[in-house]
């Protein structure tokens, strides 16, 4: 088997694992239903009065911090490993493959945007960590406003998770942004001509400047 033949091969596998480590990140749809699990099953403990409800809240919100933070992983690796399969893509197809197969593989999607799958699940997880929050501040800030009363720690719990679940998300956030802008300089794959090819919305562009600078064909 000669050279070209071995990395023929060799890319072809790699092709099929970067698919297979997109489909395990993808299929997190029973991370939304966990967390909507537990959520039910913390309620149902400060029913039965086994926990208190600013526990309680401290705890879901917890939760739902771990989904977006899941998420956000998620959306790196989607992005990332999509990166790879279309620099392989580069390796075999033509720049008249941009109409009859795909356009996609002609320019990395950019800024590292989550895909709509998994900005759905996002949004369930901020939705109901701001419910949470709403839910708490009725039932144990509001009643107390109105009088003086001490200051009770466990009370500030839920807000202090909060503040720090919104913190470490956008850490999170800040950092696969910057690793997949690393990745797409480092290795933009083999230049391909996308002109007369229209990046829009379909491919994560939405028609900014920094969207602009990654539909060029990098340089060689």
């Amino acid at each position: 088997m000669s050279d070209d033949d071995d990395r023929r091969k060799l890319l072809l596998q790699m092709y099929d694992q970067m698919f297979n480590d997109i489909d395990t990140h993808i299929k997190v749809i029973w991370q939304s239903l966990t967390v909507l699990l537990g959520a039910f099953a913390i309620l149902a403990l400060t029913e039965k009065k086994v926990i208190s409800l600013d526990v309680a809240a401290a705890l879901i919100l917890l939760i739902a911090g771990w989904l977006v933070a899941n998420l956000s992983d998620a959306g790196y690796w989607y992005n990332r490993n999509l990166a790879i399969i279309a620099n392989i893509e580069k390796e075999f197809l033509r720049q008249g493959d941009l109409r009859d197969i795909h356009y996609y593989f002609g320019s990395h999607r950019p800024g590292n945007k989550m895909i709509t799958h998994l900005r759905i699940q996002y949004a369930f997880g901020v939705g109901l960590a701001a419910i949470v929050i709403l839910w708490h501040f009725v039932e144990r800030i509001v009643p107390g406003i109105d009088r003086e009363a001490a200051f009770d720690p466990l009370r500030s719990l839920p807000y202090v998770v909060a503040v720090a679940v919104v913190l470490y998300a956008q850490h999170l956030h800040s950092t696969a942004k910057k690793k997949y802008l690393e990745f797409v300089t480092n290795s933009p794959g083999r230049r391909v001509d996308t002109a007369g090819v229209q990046y829009g919305v379909g491919h994560g562009f939405s028609g900014s400047t920094e969207d602009s600078n990654l539909k060029r064909p990098p340089k060689r």
